[in-house]
């Protein structure tokens, strides 16, 4: 009886120290090694751009570095993917961003789920989405919409990716403007812009910060602000709405997720090194100036976000009349 008792002590006292361990692990030494930080779209995309920002002023909060990969494809599919499958040790992140949850009410038998498979730690940045064209096929949204109508089926517009926010205010316009335009994926819009400029696609919907130096180097011609305002950067530049094409706004979000079954004291360290950084006034104003919104956030306020677009998205893709798969 002795021996059991002191079995089972020995085996109560291992567990309590593994867990004393794994807690001084999360609140003490972790990070103790480099952290990847996923981004499921190309470099030199608004994701990147933003991620980037802030991972520089995060790898010197945190003492590590923060290494971003890019893992661009299928709508964001292959990073989110990679991401769900790595260790939950606070060692690999993941960039969510709102195409993920598009993707859901595409398609059901995703094989993952940003609510199922990963820990929300905080939201980044929010932007607006600009029609911009190359200039040699309109100066503004009357004259697309005019040049449009008399061309049915010629005039093409780009996405990152079907399911993306940028394909389904592509086929919004189309509905609304009442114009035969053909639809031409990418697997971001680095690519497609590139295209764009070369004079094989003739419009998109890119975020305002990919763009802008495009813009302003007359590469590029913005013709009308996807949202409810101008844009600062663009005061010049109407809303659809403003340019006779109502009924279209969309704001997309960028934010920080965990495997599931990160511990919580690493999921709140993380969360408030975030929130610290994206509140800096050096990461403020250089988000600010390539035209994000910076937005710092709790860990459940970023989950209730979430949930939120679980609830918004599957209605709109509906009404895009999109077919799950």
């Amino acid at each position: 009886m002795h021996s059991i008792r002191k079995h089972i002590g020995c085996v109560i006292g291992a567990m309590a120290l593994a867990a004393s361990a794994a807690s001084a692990m999360a609140e003490g030494v972790y990070p103790n090694r480099p952290i990847r930080m996923i981004v499921p779209w190309p470099a030199g995309g608004s994701v990147d751009i933003a991620t980037r920002i802030v991972t520089e002023r995060l790898s010197i909060d945190l003492g590590q570095p923060v290494i971003v990969e890019n893992k661009p494809g299928a709508a964001g599919n292959i990073g989110a993917l990679a991401a769900a499958k790595s260790a939950p040790d606070g060692y690999t992140l993941l960039v969510a961003t709102t195409p993920m949850i598009i993707n859901r009410s595409l398609d059901d038998k995703l094989p993952y789920d940003l609510s199922r498979d990963f820990r929300p730690v905080g939201e980044l940045v929010t932007l607006n989405y600009v029609l911009v064209a190359n200039p040699s096929v309109a100066s503004s949204v009357q004259e697309l919409v005019h040049k449009a109508k008399l061309q049915p089926g010629q005039i093409t517009y780009a996405s990152s990716g079907p399911g993306t926010q940028l394909h389904l205010i592509g086929e919004a316009f189309r509905k609304q403007a009442g114009v035969d335009i053909v639809h031409v994926p990418y697997k971001g819009a680095p690519p497609a812009l590139a295209d764009m400029i070369g004079g094989h696609i003739s419009m998109m919907f890119p975020g305002y910060p990919v763009v802008e130096p495009l813009v302003k180097s007359g590469q590029l011609k913005a013709l009308a602000v996807v949202g409810k305002h101008r844009l600062a950067g663009l005061p010049n530049v109407p809303t659809l709405a403003e340019a006779g094409v109502p009924g279209i706004e969309s704001v997309e979000w960028y934010g920080v997720v965990t495997p599931i079954g990160t511990p919580d004291a690493i999921v709140a360290r993380l969360g408030n090194e975030i929130t610290k950084a994206v509140r800096s006034p050096e990461v403020q104003q250089r988000l600010a100036s390539r035209g994000f919104d910076p937005v710092s956030s709790t860990p459940q306020e970023f989950a209730d976000l979430i949930q939120a677009e679980q609830k918004k998205w599957p209605v709109l893709v509906k009404q895009a009349g999109l077919h799950r798969e």
